[in-house]
């Protein structure tokens, strides 16, 4: 299930199924967008939630790993996210298939 309550919590957790690109077959960044089957939020968003500690977003690999979505501020650039699973970055959320 994509989208869960976490036990005695109000915070979400989401599983990531897709995302939107502004160029669908680049295989770096450009993601605007992310979501579910039900429902695509953007990039901004997603950033807000995480940073004000009010959801949880992650990805499974094709491994079926957990990795974790993680906000990434770099100096010079606007944040972004980047999936991470067992304390490396990964591609799982780059690799995701793009929303409908």
């Amino acid at each position: 299930m994509p989208y869960t309550q976490r036990p005695g919590s109000s915070m979400a957790d989401v599983q990531l199924t897709c995302v939107v690109k502004l160029s669908p077959d680049s295989p770096h960044e450009d993601i605007t967008h992310m979501g579910t089957s039900r429902q695509v939020w953007s990039r901004e968003r997603v950033i807000a939630w995480i940073e004000a500690r009010t959801d949880t977003f992650h990805t499974i690999g094709p491994n079926g790993k957990r990795a974790e979505v993680a906000v990434v501020r770099e100096p010079g650039k606007p944040p972004y996210l980047r999936s991470r699973a067992d304390g490396e970055w990964n591609d799982n959320l780059l690799a995701l298939p793009q929303c409908r």
